[in-house]
């Protein structure tokens, strides 16, 4: 029996696909119509999974050629407990091929829009549940986050992202891209919702060894936001991002690679108007803001991509459309048949991220590059832990409850001669990657809506303090409601 859709959502939402194109597979009849164990808050609510984490009977392409006929024999983790709460996946989404790209457009199988714009891109990697969840098609949605790849098409959506910290969800069932990188993220139309998902998939999985359980001293997830007033939130100030990107930057020629990322990285004036409203929104909440320095912070770009194309060479490396995936009509031999096979199946960004990953991996290049990249990630985590705590809980108290910081440097960008360049928008990851290079949680949600587009912010927490982020972003949305794209329609329960 497939799941039942209220009275006029089929027209709401083949309305809405049509124009933002969200899903690679769209099936409610594969859900039933489950209302969980315990009759609990997701009981009968339908949700989406991006399409790189598995369910069975599903797509799993994972926006790629060469997989767009698997289908998963087998259920993640974390959508597990989300079908035996009583959740119904409804259809898998769109996204950057294997979860490269910040604008879904490196999509193999189709394009996804923006439900703000849909000339502009809603972001990446998880482009399709960001798009999904902000045109009110499902009120949460699975995606996964390497290095900003829930937070930022959050952002650009106008809807609630939340980064877990490494290990606090199972990754088993996520197709690996880099490891030691990725979780398992939220996308939800309210901080409740994400708040009750998050409940739900969190913790130790025997099927995932990097997973475990949150220690005692953790803070609570069961929502209170009288205890927002009064926390100490650390704000990475302008002054602090223009010191990072000045110290890039120094002594670099005009025109070079460097200047271009540094400018890259600049806030445009609507994101920066964004950023102090939701400065002064906290600050109408009893927090007590200070700036806050991370001096690391200008290493975590080029840190993140030699660890995370290094990883992602080698987790590729079983795409050989031999055991699966499509495979060419004809080869000479099996050396063949994998190299027509990868030409034709991977895209652009793909090959380019093998490639690099495997330079830096060369022999003589591995103390350079790969090495020195993991010494500057344990300085920053050293430099996060110095502000936020340990993942211990021992120790002295630490100096702030969270850090605020921008989630990308501009709004939704379009497609046109003004869009950023792929290169660019590698260097706008300057401000999320640093929380998965420390392994933190954090949450990304609406700050204020700027020319017509929303923005975003998001807040960094000490490891497995997700509940402190929640606390303080239903406080701000409870004060400042979440704006809705023009056409939305509420159809799910808030």
């Amino acid at each position: 029996m497939s799941y039942k859709l209220p009275s006029g959502f089929e027209a709401y939402f083949n309305e809405w696909e049509s124009k933002i194109g969200a899903f690679i597979e769209w099936a409610p009849d594969k859900a039933g119509n489950s209302s969980g164990k315990d009759g609990g808050e997701l009981a009968g609510k339908p949700c989406a999974v991006k399409d790189n984490i598995a369910v069975k009977g599903f797509s799993v392409s994972c926006g790629s050629k060469l997989l767009q006929k698997l289908r998963s024999p087998y259920t993640a983790t974390a959508v597990k407990k989300l079908e035996e709460a009583g959740a119904a996946v409804l259809g898998k989404t769109n996204l950057d091929e294997f979860g490269m790209g910040s604008s879904t457009d490196n999509s193999g199988i189709k394009k996804t829009n923006n439900p703000w714009d849909t000339s502009r891109v809603p972001g990446g990697s998880s482009g399709g549940s960001a798009a999904a969840v902000a045109a009110g098609l499902v009120p949460f949605a699975l995606g996964s986050d390497t290095g900003g790849s829930v937070r930022q098409p959050a952002a650009f959506c106008g809807c609630i992202g939340l980064k877990p910290g490494y290990g606090a969800v199972s990754r088993f069932g996520l197709v690996a891209y880099a490891s030691s990188l990725e979780c398992i993220g939220i996308l939800a139309d309210t901080v409740k919702c994400c708040r009750a998902v998050f409940k739900t998939i969190r913790g130790a999985d025997p099927m995932d060894q990097t997973s475990s359980d949150a220690p005692a001293a953790a803070p609570a997830l069961e929502g209170n936001t009288e205890t927002v007033k009064g926390k100490i939130i650390g704000v990475l100030s302008p002054e602090a991002i223009a010191r990072a990107v000045a110290a890039a930057v120094h002594g670099t020629e005009e025109g070079s690679g460097l200047e271009i990322a540094a400018q890259a990285a600049e806030l445009e004036a609507e994101v920066r108007k964004g950023f102090d409203s939701a400065k002064e929104g906290l600050k109408s909440l009893g927090c007590r803001l200070e700036d806050v320095d991370v001096p690391s912070l200008k290493y975590g770009v080029p840190a993140y991509y030699t660890i995370a194309t290094a990883e992602a060479s080698a987790n590729l490396a079983r795409f050989d459309s031999i055991r699966y995936g499509n495979r060419p009509g004809y080869a000479e031999n099996p050396d063949d048949l994998i190299d027509k096979a990868r030409e034709a199946g991977f895209g652009d960004e793909v090959k380019l991220r093998i490639l690099l990953g495997t330079f830096v991996l060369r022999s003589g290049f591995q103390d350079r590059y790969y090495l020195r990249s993991q010494r500057i990630r344990s300085a920053i985590r050293r430099d996060f832990e110095s502000l936020l705590g340990s993942s211990a809980y021992t120790g002295p108290a630490p100096r702030f409850d969270a850090i605020l910081m921008p989630v990308f440097p501009t709004r939704a960008f379009d497609r046109g001669p003004s869009s950023l360049s792929p290169f660019a928008q590698k260097a706008a990851d300057l401000y999320t990657c640093c929380a998965n290079l420390a392994g933190l949680p954090a949450l990304s949600f609406p700050a204020s809506l700027e020319g017509g587009l929303p923005v975003g912010v998001q807040l960094l927490g000490r490891a497995f303090a997700e509940g402190t982020l929640l606390d303080i972003a239903e406080a701000y949305t409870g004060k400042f409601p979440i704006g809705r794209p023009p056409g939305f329609k509420a159809f799910w329960n808030q």
